[in-house]
């Protein structure tokens, strides 16, 4: 990455940093994913229960296999091989983990956090019930505001998690959300936090990186 690339990363880093501290949310700016990593093992105390909702972010920073290795229970239900009732008690279990580890589908500049999930149990476990949240999103999630951070989500987020999760929905031939309707859709539950809700701890950690989706 060049200088210049770097200093503008670091300057919208700083911004966003500050909107979300001033929501309530724990934000610090990590220049690189090595230094997003090495924060979340900080943050992180072992042994705990980490509850992990499927994050392409997290597999990029490759924090999880680190985390195992110290003796931290992983709650994951995409690991292969699980049956539906195994991945229903792994969700369930995320709901009230120690921590709970992800990422975000937006960023705004104003200092919100925007997703969207399948099901639910992602966007529920990142609101109440989990003793601490800690959100990771790279600089490629920032957006300007709420309709900038659905647009990202349509037509973007949407359709490469559609491919990635190999689901027949519209938007893996148009490339953008065509609203579908059928029972493979992913995109049904949306919540935004506009600040951190009470009781609960969020620490969002902005890297200065693209990362994930």
């Amino acid at each position: 990455m060049n200088e210049y690339t770097v200093w503008h990363n670091d300057l919208v880093g700083a911004g966003v940093v500050e909107a979300l501290s001033g929501n309530g949310f724990r934000a610090v700016y990590c220049r690189t994913a090595k230094d997003a990593a090495t924060e979340i093992l900080r943050l992180i105390p072992d042994p705990v229960t980490i509850g992990v909702p499927g994050s392409w972010t997290l597999r990029e920073l490759g924090v999880l296999e680190t985390l195992e290795e110290r003796g931290n229970v992983i709650l994951n239900a995409g690991i292969p091989g699980l049956d539906e009732e195994e991945r229903m008690k792994t969700w369930r279990g995320q709901l009230t983990c120690d921590v709970l580890l992800t990422g975000s589908n937006a960023v705004t500049a104003d200092g919100c956090l925007v997703n969207t999930d399948a099901i639910g149990n992602r966007v529920a476990a990142m609101i109440f019930g989990p003793g601490k949240v800690i959100v990771v999103a790279g600089i490629n999630k920032v957006v300007k505001n709420l309709e900038e951070a659905q647009a990202r989500i349509r037509n973007v987020a949407a359709p490469i998690n559609n491919k990635r999760l190999e689901r027949p929905n519209p938007c893996l031939k148009t490339g953008e959300c065509m609203d579908c309707r059928g029972p493979a859709r992913i995109c049904n539950v949306t919540s935004i936090l506009h600040k951190c809700p009470r009781f609960t701890e969020i620490h969002v950690i902005l890297v200065g990186e693209a990362l994930g989706f």
